[in-house]
């Protein structure tokens, strides 16, 4: 096949026709809805002037002060519960999923398979009520607890999908060259694991901050917690511009932590220390040259 072919058909003149016509078609559906939902704000008075709470707050309240409670104090308290729950779930998630890839030992490998399948299917909300009323723990730990224990158990289901996706022959080069299961998990699996897995990591990343915001029932002072306050003081008039602010906030760090994603993607992308199919080769070949032996044993 030469590089100019192509694995799909050209479209024709009928096909072009038919794909202007539904650009056109779904265009024109979702301005309509656009307006409508403008049309319907407007009739609601969304647009009138209770906007002014962002600048002019009632209440003896100040801007600094709505602006402090949503950036500070709400968004604070939501970065510093991610903050120490992504890395302890990506920790955890990854010794899960290299415990029941890599231990030789039945049991071991099973009682890590129980642990990933209990937390994942129990609700965040519930581990943050039980340690909360439970353990009796702060707000702070009992978000961080339900953050974690849910979401280290679903980082170990993706890693385990990716590494059930790689090649027979990454596993098998590592035993050719003497390394032991649990080594060639770690060292030549799970990078691979965690490139191709990373989209659907950052994406649970997503989902670990916006599941911060169920801490408002247990008081934990998170940013839903703040506009939900807000509410209580300025009255419900003044509820959809905090809203809209706090939506514009999360959507606005979900986007960054996906640009941040990418970047790292290139990153790893680039990097010569992520093992390839082609290099695992060379590292096999390279070292059982030396003289050890397929079977030569080079690590513990």
């Amino acid at each position: 096949m030469s590089s100019s072919s192509v694995l799909y058909d050209v479209p024709g003149p009928k096909a072009k026709r038919r794909d202007v016509v539904y650009n056109i078609v779904f265009t024109a559906f979702f301005v309509a809805l656009l307006g409508y939902l403008a049309y319907s704000f407007y009739q609601r008075g969304i647009f009138d002037d209770r906007w002014s709470v962002l600048w002019d707050p009632p209440g003896g309240q100040t801007p600094a002060d709505v602006w402090h409670a949503l950036l500070v104090r709400g968004l604070g308290a939501t970065m510093i519960a991610t903050a120490i729950s992504a890395p302890l779930a990506l920790a955890l998630g990854g010794a899960l999923s290299v415990l029941r890839r890599g231990l030789r030992n039945r049991l071991g490998s099973a009682s890590a398979t129980v642990v990933t399948e209990v937390f994942r299917g129990l609700p965040v909300l519930l581990m943050m009520v039980l340690a909360r009323l439970g353990f009796g723990w702060s707000g702070l730990a009992s978000v961080v607890f339900g953050l974690v224990v849910y979401n280290m158990a679903v980082v170990a289901e993706i890693l385990r999908a990716g590494l059930a996706a790689l090649p027979a022959g990454q596993r098998e080069a590592g035993l050719s060259i003497g390394l032991s299961t649990m080594r060639t998990t770690v060292l030549i699996e799970m990078p691979q694991a965690v490139r191709i897995m990373l989209p659907a990591l950052v994406s649970q990343l997503v989902v670990l901050l916006k599941d911060s915001s169920l801490g408002y029932i247990i008081a934990y002072p998170e940013l839903l917690r703040q506009i939900r306050q807000m509410r209580d003081y300025f009255g419900d008039r003044y509820m959809i511009p905090v809203f809209l602010v706090g939506a514009a906030i999360y959507i606005i760090i979900n986007v960054l932590v996906s640009r941040l994603a990418i970047w790292l993607e290139g990153r790893m992308r680039r990097s010569r220390h992520v093992a390839t199919p082609a290099g695992s080769a060379a590292v096999a070949s390279g070292i059982s040259g030396t003289g050890t032996g397929v079977g030569g044993r080079l690590g513990p």
